[in-house]
């Protein structure tokens, strides 16, 4: 493996180890114990829950290849999993809005055994069942516990700045960690011990079953809005007038700002997913996969720890620095298209790393820090703006765009140039850093109602309310 690739790694993982060593007091929160306790028991459930997934992840195209199936079957498999984590999303949310996020967050569970379970039929319905299962699975899983940790935490009285510590700590781990720790044991099983492209879901399947028993014995129940008055579709128009309520007296534009932010900077995230690997292997060089991946974890573990610094300072506000944050994730996502013009791609195949491959390689890794800070700055931003009663429900409206947006890009992904792919990344990016930037202004406005007052305009115009 050529030695670009450990230099790159070694020096994002002394970056890291130097950035949580050296922390000050000013870069950390004092907290209380019971808050602590709380914060750990979630932080444990929620890095099984991801090393759940994470185990999965490198292995699902693989094991649809090794029962024979193309591209193109496999391509529909997977456009069914983001096209069932769109249509019942929604629905899902919904019910944990209305039925309880602790029940929701077991569902998840529950849903993913069994989407692991179906990896062991090689026949092709079967197989489209668990991607069904899978879809909505995430759903839940991007939802339901983000929800139930909100709720909990604003239930036990426990102050808004802890939140942040959380948020950063459960992407440090669960997204970076938890991330390369599971492509490692991942490999253990497949490649060390010969157990199979299966094993892996096998091994997520007892993971999901251990976290589903620490949920059961030590998590209570929490609701959006457990009325019995309001039925599934009134709780989806409540969220739909949330996001769309951009000129009410009794709202603004908050949430479909925020809504339109996180689809947009998704969209490219997913689709840098299917660009990486033909990006840096243009000629079909044989590129170290999983250490590129692990690479690519350790930068985002880089951008969660900066995040924590940022957000450790209540003179800084998260809808400042986000707006650099877009704008520096779109220059990353432009480099294949400047390295492209700069010099002109070989066509022959390379033995080691080219160089345009490497500069692209350290553009990535910038792009993965960006995605670091991101998530606890974006579910920073949705614990203040999207309102309590229909939390889960409108969050997953929020990825309706985006599973659109991937279904089209992974029917499409061989129809256009990977440079034009990228430049759209890159256009998504830099138009979320503008609407950041009318987010930020309109945040520092007093908010003249709050949420109460839309609840109350609703039911008096809403039949179904009674």
């Amino acid at each position: 493996m050529d030695i670009f690739y450990y230099l790159v790694f070694g020096v994002m993982a002394a970056v890291v180890a130097a950035l949580e060593l050296s922390k000050s007091n000013k870069d950390r929160i004092n907290t209380s114990s019971s808050f602590n306790s709380f914060k750990n028991n979630y932080l444990v459930v929620f890095s099984i829950m991801m090393a759940g997934d994470w185990l999965q992840g490198p292995y699902v195209y693989y094991l649809y290849s090794t029962y024979g199936f193309g591209k193109g079957d496999i391509g529909q498999l997977f456009i069914a999993g983001f096209g069932s984590s769109m249509l019942f999303g929604t629905i899902v949310g919904s019910l944990a809005d209305k039925q309880g996020r602790k029940r929701a967050c077991v569902t998840y569970c529950i849903v993913y055994i069994l989407s692991c379970i179906t990896k062991h039929s090689p026949q092709y319905r079967v197989l489209m069942v668990g991607r069904i299962l899978g879809g909505i699975a995430t759903s839940l899983l991007f939802s339901a516990f983000e929800s139930w940790l909100i709720a909990e935490h604003n239930k036990r009285n426990f102050e808004q700045q802890w939140l942040s510590l959380t948020f950063s700590k459960a992407v440090f781990l669960g997204n970076g960690l938890v991330a390369i720790l599971s492509g490692l044991f991942g490999n253990l099983l497949v490649d060390t011990f010969s157990f199979g492209p299966v094993a892996p879901f096998d091994a997520a399947a007892c993971f999901l079953a251990i976290g589903m028993a620490i949920i059961l014995t030590t998590w209570s129940e929490n609701f959006g809005d457990p009325s019995d008055s309001k039925d599934l579709l009134t709780q989806f128009k409540v969220a739909a007038i949330a996001i769309a309520s951009v000129y009410d007296d009794f709202s603004d534009e908050k949430i479909a700002l925020l809504g339109a932010i996180q689809s947009l900077f998704e969209a490219s995230m997913y689709t840098f997913v299917f660009l990486w690997t033909p990006a840096l292997s243009p000629n079909d060089e044989e590129i170290p996969h999983g250490f590129v991946f692990a690479t690519f974890m350790l930068a985002s573990m880089l951008g969660s720890s900066l995040a924590a610094r940022l957000m450790a300072r209540s003179s800084l506000r998260v809808e400042n620095y986000m707006q650099i944050v877009f704008l520096v994730s779109a220059a990353s996502l432009l480099l294949p298209i400047t390295t492209s013009i700069l010099v002109t791609p070989s066509k022959v195949k390379d033995e080691g790393l080219s160089l345009t491959s490497s500069i692209q390689l350290l553009g990535f890794c910038v792009f993965e820090a960006c995605v670091g800070i991101f998530w606890p700055s974006i579910m920073k931003m949705r614990s203040q703006y999207i309102p309590e009663e229909a939390r889960s429900t409108i969050m997953n409206f929020f990825r309706v765009p985006l599973n659109i947006f991937v279904c089209i890009v992974l029917y499409n992904v061989d129809a256009f140039p990977i440079t034009i792919m990228f430049g759209m990344c890159s256009i998504f990016l830099f138009v979320a850093s503008i609407l950041q930037r009318r987010l930020m202004v309109i945040s520092e406005k007093p908010k003249a109602e709050d949420w109460s007052p839309m609840k109350e305009r609703n039911s008096e115009v809403d039949p179904l309310n009674l």
